[in-house]
């Protein structure tokens, strides 16, 4: 066998951050992409573009193509543009702001009318994001858990703010996608490597400690 035989051949995913603004779309995007959160709020206008190489198991490189659409496009004539050819579509909302996941329905409407005649359907993930803000949440879990078993969608919850959960989000979407399965040990070390990286907004020393495991890094770059 040659040497070009034995490469895992690398593969691109289209994925699409839908959802309102304030959702945190960009923020989840910053958080993957970049391992960074921005403390003030910029609207995306338009469209944002961010790229992240990961491995899968079996050594499978893949490079996620992120389209960032700004939330105040969902009647623009470039959406349809936009979420043509995704892969994958994530559904954004914010779990503290119930207007944010009520919305998703006319978004999702849109993704429906773009892929009524193709022969492949995307695979649509729903995204309860800010879930460091627990104590302020006003959209159930189990209103979640419902909207996706009506649709077939899957189902993560994140935070872009401390980085909870992120990383496996897309990890699971890309292998969901490609078909390939991830081990509970695989989602484990997903969630340790971006639980590590956290952002303090206090203005005084921090006291505390976070030593992330560095080395698992270098896996997913």
């Amino acid at each position: 066998m040659s040497d070009s035989e034995e490469e895992s051949p690398e593969r691109q995913l289209k994925l699409v951050l839908l959802g309102d603004g304030t959702s945190g779309k960009t923020s989840l995007a910053t958080r993957f992409a970049q391992e960074a959160f921005g403390k003030q709020y910029k609207q995306t206008v338009g469209l944002d573009f961010f790229l992240k190489r990961i491995t899968l198991p079996g050594n499978v490189n893949v490079t996620l193509q992120l389209w960032d659409i700004g939330g105040q496009t969902i009647g623009g004539k470039m959406l349809d543009k936009y979420i043509y050819g995704a892969q994958g579509i994530l559904l954004v909302y914010d779990i503290t702001n119930y207007q944010s996941f009520e919305n998703l329905e006319d978004w999702y409407n849109v993704v429906k009318k773009v892929n009524e005649e193709s022969e492949t359907q995307p695979l649509v993930a729903l995204v309860g994001n800010k879930i460091d803000l627990e104590h302020m949440r006003t959209v159930k879990a189990d209103k979640h858990q419902r909207f996706c078993q009506e649709n077939g969608f899957s189902s993560h919850f994140v935070s872009a703010k401390t980085g909870d959960s992120v990383f496996l989000c897309f990890q699971r979407i890309a292998a969901e996608i490609l078909g390939i399965k991830l081990n509970k040990a695989e989602m484990e070390q997903s969630q340790r490597v971006v639980k590590a990286d956290i952002v303090n907004y206090s203005q005084e020393p921090v006291t505390r400690t976070v030593n992330p495991p560095r080395s698992s890094m270098c896996a997913i770059q």
